[in-house]
């Protein structure tokens, strides 16, 4: 029996036929996922594929390929790197806190997606225990007492021996709607994609124990037409997983030869909510301040300006923007410090900050201060800091830099 492969590579790097036994069939398989999502998650080359930003996993059968962020060229140890990105995908509640820690994934040789897997299966359990909802659906078919309205062109075709039934369209009021059937296919997924892992064994007794519905095709629009209200509110969460797992499953991508589950998050998306949800955390505990992420102002001809974070306090303003990438020297790049100083314009504050990730406790949080230039001097009133986050500690996600961060910050 052929065993699986669980191959990992950091972000930005190359995995070409034969490294880690890579094969021309994996690549193939990658090219047209790729060309299913417009080419983003990765470039090819010959013999290969170029990742970009792309962080995650990629399940083609039963291999898996996963994409691991890193700072720097410095440190290899992928295990370190897949347990700092399973701790910042938790922080931003992509990844449930009750799933399996890092110790565990290193331990069992877990990957990210059976993580999410058992992270999916733990909602529905935790839904069947609290008890599975009922609604009210229409139904058309035969029936022994006369209910609902009759449709009369059916009930002829249907009945004309049995005279005792009645063709209609009724109310049903039962568990098997709409909901329930999108969680029934993501329970399948699971089930197709984790043979031969722990993982199986826990969906085939979910999937025992999940009501029986009707099997239905899922797309965006599904998704999009469904409206929670207080007594479907439990499903959110279940509902988000399944999304992620439906919507990224391609069967038989290869003509009925493969079939392919990729989860990918931009770690650039991902390293800004992070920051954002730390600060906003941290800053609890400072009365009077607020941390808001994403905030928009009208720019020129309707295009729009946004920077990551603004940190409002003491009737002080500076703007934060997370950039997930090395900085050489101390110099951010011009056109980062032209957006800094239409961010320091725009929501009159004096001082604004490019954050960059540090894997390196030698250096300070702040470093470093930009002036832009006047005709004949500094502008006093507008700075643009470089900020660096000591993101690694014992090679652990670093979970106490917020606090430290907003103490640093000057606010007068």
């Amino acid at each position: 029996m052929k065993s699986k492969l669980n191959i990992q590579v950091f972000e930005h790097q190359s995995l070409r036929i034969g490294d880690q036994d890579f094969t021309k069939n994996h690549w193939e398989s990658l090219i047209k996922l790729n060309e299913l999502h417009d080419g983003k998650y990765f470039s090819v080359i010959h013999r290969g594929i170029k990742f970009s930003e792309y962080v995650g996993v990629i399940q083609v059968n039963d291999d898996t390929i996963e994409i691991l962020p890193k700072v720097d060229k410095g440190s290899e140890d992928k295990e370190k790197w897949k347990g700092f990105l399973i701790a910042m995908m938790k922080a931003c509640k992509k990844l449930s806190p009750k799933s399996h820690g890092t110790a565990n994934v290193s331990k069992q040789n877990l990957s990210l997606l059976e993580l999410y897997f058992d992270m999916y299966l733990n909602e529905v359990n935790q839904l069947m225990r609290q008890g599975l909802i009922k609604q009210y659906r229409k139904e058309s078919k035969n029936v022994k007492a006369l209910k609902g309205k009759l449709e009369f062109s059916n009930h002829l075709k249907e009945n004309l021996i049995h005279k005792e039934r009645f063709y209609t369209n009724h109310q049903v009021y039962d568990k098997d709607h709409q909901i329930h059937q999108i969680l029934a296919k993501a329970i399948g997924v699971v089930k197709s994609m984790s043979r031969g892992s722990f993982v199986h064994d826990k969906c085939l007794r979910t999937q025992l124990s999940f009501p029986e519905v009707k099997d239905i095709a899922v797309n965006y629009a599904i998704f999009d037409r469904i409206t929670l209200n207080r007594k479907t509110q439990p499903y959110e969460k279940a509902l988000e997983i399944a999304r992620l797992i439906l919507l990224n499953y391609s069967p038989d991508i290869r003509g009925g030869k493969e079939k392919m589950l990729a989860l990918l998050f931009d770690m650039n998306n991902l390293w800004e909510e992070y920051v954002l949800r730390m600060l906003q955390i941290a800053s609890k505990e400072k009365p009077g301040m607020m941390v808001t992420g994403q905030v928009r102002k009208k720019f020129w001809e309707g295009r729009i300006v946004k920077p990551d974070i603004v940190i409002e306090y003491n009737e002080i303003t500076i703007v934060v923007d997370t950039k997930w990438k090395r900085v050489f020297n101390n110099k951010a790049a011009i056109e980062d410090l032209r957006q800094m100083y239409v961010y320091n314009k725009y929501w009159g504050a004096k001082k604004s900050m490019l954050l960059y990730p540090k894997d390196d406790l030698s250096k300070q949080n702040i470093t470093g201060s930009y002036y832009q230039e006047g005709s004949q001097e500094k502008d006093e009133q507008n700075q643009c800091e470089i900020g660096y986050l000591n993101i690694v500690k014992e090679n652990q996600l670093n979970s106490d830099w917020a606090k430290d961060f907003l103490e640093k910050l000057e606010w007068k």
